[in-house]
């Protein structure tokens, strides 16, 4: 039993709902409680059998009256577990939490989640065994991490548990301690923010809270409860900003329960560990912050402990803090420490690449006493930091990457703020964007390119207009572009992302400008295929810019194509060629196209008749006819991408397309696929299809038909395909797209080994307009059982798009694979009948695989003779005048055989049935009770 409940839990663990999906969930989850009860199963076990609770609470308690009910089955286990059992009890105690908690059973108060918070909170005041080994602790510690998760999912729920809470905590002196005082707090926040939602609420619901006088205490109804429990901001953190934005809670100076419970809780804090700490702290600040009459000093005493902490926690609780309540709990040199603290820590050795960066974030973001810049999200320097004390960030080659970045952010703020745009600070960062540049131009790695051009882009963010270093920068980048060709992508990439940011900024021009003339200078006796392609892509990325003259590019791509040397025009190369095209439909876009046409005319002459790659040579020629033929206007309506004009028009495409490498080329070149099926295959109302033999057999074979029928099996491949026709049709609802549908190609995927694979089948076109052809399957069994095919298919489109679809399945039912005995049209009914005569013979041998059954049904004589003639009258091979017995032949493919006896009794119909395929039986026996059951009853 242990090893089935371990393969069954196994597998419903590693899929749950297909699991489920072959099963009852309430059938599962009344296995599983009934598993826990018996006392006879282990309790490794029965924690096994705990987990799905546990893991997917909603898939088995899917409502509020399932869980309770499965929480009352759980506690029952419970209570009868012995002591003892310490471990299956913590396991009990979270499966009991998960089920309440994700049925709502907790958010709406059901007695079930009220019965089992007073037996967490019996077990949480168990001090039993003090003085014992200590088995309790685990149970207790499981209780109050189940009441934390209670609390935290419907907030307020303790409230009225804050008095038995603190005493808890007070009386505890071991490790539990710890968990008490978060309890604790959670409670203590939840419920001032409750008391702050509500009208009136003040000192004396305070007080009452804390002192656990139910009598006089706040007591909020249903309604509000459950509109507190889905307020947002309970479930997230109160010190996101200004104070004013935390609700307040007024009661007066008369709080002296409340700040005696947050003193006791600050003075235990350093007995907590790190997280825990700054858990506690965090809670803290948000009751303080929504407690006017709490002053925010009372933190003092712990602000030494952590503005000298080397915990991360620690350090970010206190800077949440020091955002909460600025000069009322930090001094002037409170906060000049706390910076210098940060500075150092950004660059200590022995803290990791992570810490330092979190440091340095923290600098950015630093809370200040008297912020200038009130904005939640904008980065902002300190006033305090001067460059003085950030030159200790100054960022080296030695850094990392990602450290080197946020030094030079940190230090270009700094600067830019200092206006030290002329000084040593901004020289000190060129030089080192320059000694970057350096390792890049003498091969340094991809990691070394990518961090050379982001900081090329913050120098640029934050200095473009300081236009010595931005002409320098320039300068710079064109040769080495000119040295490290395949920089193009990198370098193109930065005049995008600085024209995206800076708009208004002119170097990025500058820098394509300067690109485009050292391109056109370089020597051409120099020049490699892979040079010529990065120039290219370069070259097309100007021309895109309507400031920028192109009259060199097309000086250079001149040159590059009717020198006698020309590789680009004796290599044929497509790709090279393309590149050239994109250059010349970037330039038939120029503005100043009309100073531009002699040129351009003579490149695109040139590539028609001498360039060595035909498709490269038709669209050359394509170009030349449009610049030669249309006026600028025109021909840039149809160079242009067309959009589609109203909603579910498809888009047209335009003669830009046939260009290589655009967009639309690659819109062509792609097969997308259908969110939806687009076609169908339905059945075919058709008669049977099957290929007979003509064999020249007399009609008096006699005793030997049998024989004959037989022989007829040496033949190979005979009889042994199932021909199926179905018509392909649009599938509701239509899309506009797919009205005109060419070029089809069905594929067959088979989901078993009963048939053998199907080929591919072409269909020509289908019109929604127009009769849905006819598509003709030819399946070949090896066992001729029912199965489903899957169906996919790849068209075109009238846009000329290519698609994949996936189709609905086709489901080969069991009679389609039916065919009449296959023997030539010449034998006679008599011959037909002897070999019905000696298969059954056979068949009732029983040998092998041959067997026989029989099927029973009420069936009145006018219903059977109906059912006969629909459904075998092609397999009859006795007269079906026949009153007393009628005999039917099913022959299967690719040698199985089914043979009926029907004949009325007095009390029944009998189907007296003989195979020599016993295999056969369970699907006949399916069939035959569709066929009897479907009949009207009025026939029967």
């Amino acid at each position: 039993m242990a090893s089935n409940w371990t393969e069954r839990i196994s597998a419903f663990c590693c899929s749950p709902s297909g699991f489920l999906s072959g099963t009852n969930p309430d059938a599962f989850l009344a296995e599983l409680l009934r598993e826990l009860r018996d006392d006879r199963a282990s309790y490794g076990v029965k924690v096994l059998l705990l987990s799905p609770l546990c893991e997917y609470p909603t898939l088995l308690c899917s409502s509020e009256s399932v869980g309770e009910e499965t929480a009352l089955d759980l506690m029952s286990v419970f209570t009868q577990c012995p002591p003892r059992s310490s471990q299956f009890r913590c396991h009990l105690l979270v499966a009991l939490t998960s089920v309440l908690v994700c049925s709502s059973c907790v958010s709406n108060r059901s007695r079930a989640s009220l019965d089992f918070i007073d037996l967490l909170l019996q077990i949480c005041q168990d001090t039993s065994d003090l003085d014992g080994d200590g088995t309790q602790r685990c149970p207790r510690a499981t209780a109050c991490d189940c009441l934390c998760e209670i609390e935290a999912s419907c907030p307020g729920l303790l409230s009225q548990r804050l008095e038995l809470l603190a005493g808890l905590r007070q009386q505890e002196t071991s490790w539990l301690h710890q968990a008490f005082a978060g309890l604790q707090i959670l409670v203590l926040r939840n419920a001032v923010y409750q008391l702050t939602k509500q009208t009136g609420a003040g000192a004396a619901h305070l007080k009452a809270l804390l002192d656990g006088n139910t009598s006089v205490a706040w007591e909020a109804d249903q309604e509000a409860f459950h509109m507190v429990t889905k307020d947002s901001a309970i479930q997230s953190s109160l010190i996101l900003g200004p104070m004013g934005r935390v609700p307040t809670l007024h009661t007066g100076p008369d709080c002296k329960e409340l700040r005696s419970v947050l003193s006791s809780l600050l003075e235990e804090s350093y007995l907590l560990t790190p997280l825990c700490q700054a858990a506690l702290f965090r809670r803290l600040t948000e009751v303080v912050a929504m407690v006017p009459g709490i002053p925010p000093t009372i933190f003092r005493a712990q602000l030494l402990r952590l503005l000298g902490t080397n915990e991360v926690c620690l350090l970010h609780v206190t800077l949440m803090m020091k955002c909460a309540f600025t000069d009322s709990l930090f001094s002037a040199e409170d906060e000049a420490f706390l910076l210098k603290r940060l500075v150092v820590l950004s660059q200590h050795p022995l803290l990791s690449t992570p810490e330092k960066l979190f440091y340095m974030d923290c600098i950015l973001h630093f809370p200040e006493n008297r912020p200038i810049n009130c904005g939640d999200s904008d980065e902002a320097l300190p006033v305090l930091l001067t460059p003085q004390l950030a030159s200790a960030l100054l960022p080296t080659v030695f850094n990392d990457s990602a450290t080197l970045l946020a030094r030079l952010h940190l230090q270009a703020l700094v600067f830019l703020e200092e206006g030290e745009e002329e000084g040593r600070g901004l020289a000190y960062i060129y030089d080192h964007l320059t000694a970057l540049l350096h390792i890049v131009d003498r091969g340094g790695s991809r990691d070394i390119v990518v961090t050379f051009f982001r900081a090329a882009f913050l120098f640029l963010f934050y200095f473009q207009h300081v236009e010595g270093y931005s002409a320098r920068l320039s300068e710079q980048l064109c040769q080495l572009y000119l040295q490290h060709t395949q920089l193009a992508p990198h370098i193109l990439n930065l005049v995008d992302k600085t024209l995206e940011r800076l708009p208004e900024c002119n170097w990025a021009l500058g820098l394509l400008q300067g690109l485009q003339r050292v391109i056109s200078m370089a020597p051409l006796g120099q020049l490699t295929l892979r040079d010529l392609s990065c120039h290219l892509k370069v070259l097309a990325r100007v021309a895109e810019e309507g400031k920028i003259s192109q009259c060199s590019t097309l000086g250079f791509l001149s040159a590059v194509i009717t020198q006698s040397s020309s590789l680009l025009c004796t290599s044929g190369d497509w790709r090279l060629g393309n590149g050239v095209l994109g250059v010349c439909r970037r330039v038939l876009l120029h503005p100043s196209l009309d100073s531009l046409l002699i040129p351009l005319a003579d490149i695109l002459q040139h590539l028609t008749c001498y360039y060595g790659d035909t498709d490269i040579q038709d669209h050359a020629r394509l170009y030349y006819t449009l610049l030669t033929t249309l006026s600028r206007e025109k021909l840039s309506v149809v160079l242009a991408q067309s959009a589609a004009e109203g909603g579910g028009q498809v888009k047209k495409r335009t003669l830009s397309c046939v260009m290589a490498e655009s967009e639309g080329l690659t819109n062509i070149l792609t097969v997308h696929h259908t969110e939806q099926p687009v076609f169908q295959l339905t059945e075919a109302l058709s008669g049977l299809q099957q290929e007979m033999e003509n064999l020249q057999l007399s009609q008096d074979e006699g005793d030997k038909a049998l024989e004959s029928y037989r022989a007829q099996f040496s033949e190979s491949g005979f009889a042994s395909q199932i021909m199926l026709k179905y018509h392909l049709t649009h599938t509701e609802p239509h899309d506009p797209r797919f009205e005109q549908i060419f070029s089809i190609c069905l594929h067959f995927s088979l989901t078993d080994d009963h048939y053998e694979q199907l080929q591919d089948i072409s269909v020509p076109c289908l019109f929604r307009q127009r009769p849905p052809p006819v598509v003709q399957l030819t399946l070949k069994p090896r066992r001729p059982y029912p199965t489903t095919i899957h169906v996919s298919a790849i068209f075109t489109s009238k846009d000329g798009l290519t698609w994949h679809t996936t189709m609905p399945d086709v489901h080969v039912e069991f009679q389609q694979a039916f065919l009449p005995l296959p023997v030539p049209l010449s034998w006679s009914r008599a011959s037909r009948q002897d070999v019905f005569e000696g298969l059954w013979e056979e068949f009732c041998s029983e040998m092998g695989d041959c067997i026989i059954s029989l099927f029973c049904c009420q069936l009145r004589e006018a219903a059977l003779k109906a059912l006969v003639e629909k459904h075998f009258l092609p397999f009859l091979v006795s007269d079906l005048s026949q009153e007393d017995e009628l005999r039917v032949l099913l022959f299967l493919p690719p040698r199985s055989h089914v043979l009926l006896k029907i004949s009325s009794k007095e009390d029944a119909t009998q189907f007296n049935m003989a195979t020599d395929t016993r295999q056969l039986l369970p699907h006949m026996n399916s069939y035959l009770l569709t066929v009897t059951s479907s009949r009207d009853e009025s026939v029967r």
